[in-house]
């Protein structure tokens, strides 16, 4: 059979062109899928950084609240206080959000940062094909 594949100059071109049209689709594919692959991790990175800052500015954000040091304080008292320091942001959750807001900047920047670069390589290999 391969004798006589051969031995046709016409089918003998035809199949590696075939073979070679099959490896250069290979490759694309391939290609593709580790660039992805890329994308996707990044974004998961990207998205559990932002889980655990907004996780750790509720948690030091939500300060226990003030007890009274009087022995005795009528119950109009004791809402009137807690009305206060609800009001009032201690200096966790003020640092707390600024942290939250530095993170938020830093990982926003890189995003825009990842998705130019992909978009850049994207539009080069546009060019180039």
């Amino acid at each position: 059979m391969e004798l006589l594949e051969t031995q046709d100059p016409e089918r003998r071109r035809l199949i590696e062109t075939s073979d070679r049209h099959k490896r250069e689709l290979e490759r694309e594919v391939k290609e593709m899928s580790d660039k992805t692959e890329k994308v996707v991790k990044n974004a998961l990175i990207i998205g559990g950084v932002l889980a655990v800052t907004y996780l750790l500015v509720t948690q030091l954000s939500s300060g226990k609240k003030k007890k009274s040091s009087k022995q005795k304080v009528t119950e109009q008292e004791v809402v009137e206080e807690d009305d206060e320091s609800i009001t009032t942001p201690n200096v966790f959750s003020q640092i707390g959000a600024k942290v939250a807001d530095t993170a938020t900047l830093v990982l926003l920047d890189l995003a825009k940062e990842a998705l130019s670069e992909f978009l850049k390589n994207r539009k080069q290999k546009d060019v180039h094909s």
